[in-house]
């Protein structure tokens, strides 16, 4: 009889739990069966390791063959099983060095041939095994991710042959590094691109200044997509730490991490047909969904009355708290997801109220009801709202006015993000209640502009709060130490469209 136990890694959420995978060769008639509450792709694991071993030319124990996947009560998906289950078969059998494995943990799914093929969650597993203080052996397509993990001993192999001839010490792997402090140079759609609107511009660097959600109302055709597209280009670069969390989550998806991708600002823009499940995540095995993969990025929903109105009241826990948590019968798994809300719409079914050529011919009971699709809690949640109106002719065709650059305004961006983050350690649209007394202070003036506002607009405690932090942000743009009543009356008019839900 022969035991070995070596070390992988599962997928769960965010997590990425060990797995003792444990296989036991006992006399009897040849066979093969894996337990430990493996799913169909695990199962299928045994014709892949059984072909694997035998075209890397060792030799298939003909024996009874029991591989079991602890703790048991842990679902168990994916091919990356597939390289610790046919170590095991090896060193069970005598044919690999029974310490060599010692201090690694392994992952990888094996082809017919023996290669080794890339493994979803490899920088989340790569935390994991760093954190344990062991090495990470998996497939040289996912080694580039893994090494993104600061400290982390990483080794690519391309196949079941070259991790054995590691193990046997007859050509040991390299490690993988990664020089994460290399500034990735990223080009966005550069704002200057944009004719006129410059109001909208104005509202977009104060939406990113203070990270602050948005929602442009406006005709067809007035570049409310172009200006979200360009958003990315004008936020501060992303941190050491917001670029890993980033790609960690990225890595957990369905999609995977780009290693190309990395320190880029995120931008989705999840069609209006999406379900809730595509835009928070779920699924038996929970993954995230889009509010996560647009973590430290910009979630973009055009056409927002088209939206569900159950999917869009998904919305309003991520906004408030920057997470998600997903609860199934059998588990329970959060996402991150700080984001920046950026939504577009028209302001009626046809798209033209109040557009110059008067082709509008919706009654107000049926833009009412259009706008209506959208619930008053999930606007009082989005800090700035503007109205986008069309191009005048003579702005779309003047060649000689130059538009600001997106390096011109990142700039100032910057600035006023820094100020927010030495006074209180956050982004303004991030204090909270308690915070917003103490950083948000305004003069006498300016508070008795805010009860006019509260009392005409009939504002909410928590559009006031968001009134407040949008007026902080307003004040760190132009420099100020504290917050005037100039500041508070520009932030009041980012919310004056006039919802009536």
């Amino acid at each position: 009889m022969g035991l070995a136990v070596l070390r992988s890694r599962s997928l769960a959420g965010m997590e990425s739990p060990e797995v003792m995978v444990e296989v036991h060769l006992a006399n009897g008639l040849p066979s093969f069966s894996i337990v430990g509450l493996p799913d169909t792709e695990v199962k299928e694991a045994k014709d892949r390791v059984r072909a694997a071993i035998q075209t890397s030319h060792f030799e298939f124990p003909a024996r009874r063959i029991t591989v079991n996947l602890a703790p048991a009560d842990l679902p168990k998906e994916s091919g990356r099983f597939d390289l610790p289950i046919a170590l095991g078969i090896l060193v069970a059998s005598g044919q690999l060095d029974s310490k060599a494995h010692a201090g690694l943990e392994f992952a990888g799914e094996l082809a017919l041939t023996g290669e080794l093929r890339p493994v979803r969650g490899a920088l989340a597993m790569a935390h994991r095994v760093n954190a344990a203080g062991r090495g990470f052996v998996l497939p040289a397509m996912s080694a580039p991710e893994a090494s993104l993990v600061r400290g982390a001993r990483i080794f690519g192999a391309s196949s079941l042959l070259e991790v054995c001839a590691h193990l046997n010490g007859r050509a040991a792997l390299s490690p993988w590094t990664a020089d994460l402090e290399e500034e990735e140079c990223h080009s966005y759609p550069d704002m200057a691109e944009v004719k006129g609107q410059a109001a909208a511009k104005r509202a977009l660097e104060i939406a990113a200044a203070g990270a602050h959600s948005i929602l442009m109302v406006g005709p067809p055709g007035t570049g409310k997509t172009m200006l979200a597209e360009r958003l990315p280009g004008i936020l501060p670069p992303m941190t050491m730490d917001e670029a890993l969390e980033s790609a960690t989550v990225q890595s957990v998806a369905t999609s995977g991490f780009e290693p190309g991708r990395w320190r880029r600002r995120p931008f989705r823009s999840p069609h209006h047909t999406a379900s809730a499940v595509a835009l928070v995540g779920g699924g038996g095995n929970p993954r995230p969904g889009e509010v996560s993969l647009a973590l430290h990025g910009v979630l973009f929903l055009d056409e927002l009355p088209e939206f569900d109105r159950n999917v869009l009241e998904v919305l309003r826990e991520p906004l408030e708290s920057g997470r998600i948590t997903i609860s199934r019968a059998a588990r329970q798994a959060e996402f991150p997801a700080r984001f920046q809300l950026v939504a577009a719409m028209n302001p009626c079914p046809c798209g033209f109220l109040g557009h110059p050529n008067g082709k509008c011919r919706c009654t107000p009971d049926q833009v009412q009801r259009y706008r209506g699709r959208i619930s008053g809690p999930l606007l009082d949640r989005i800090d700035i709202q503007i109205e986008v109106a069309a191009i005048p002719p003579q702005e779309l065709t003047d060649r000689l006015q130059p538009s600001e650059p997106s390096t011109a305004i990142a700039a100032r961006v910057i600035r006023a993000r820094a100020m927010a983050l030495e006074r209180q350690g956050s982004t303004n649209s991030a204090l909270k209640p308690g915070d917003v007394d103490r950083h948000c202070a305004s003069d006498g003036a300016g508070d008795a502009l805010l009860r006019q506002a509260i009392e005409r607009l009939g504002l909410s405690a928590r559009a006031y709060h968001r009134v407040r932090k949008v007026a902080r942000t307003i004040a760190d743009l132009a420099g100020s130490s504290g917050v005037t009543a100039a500041h508070l009356a520009e932030a009041v008019q980012y919310r004056r469209l006039g919802f009536d839900t």
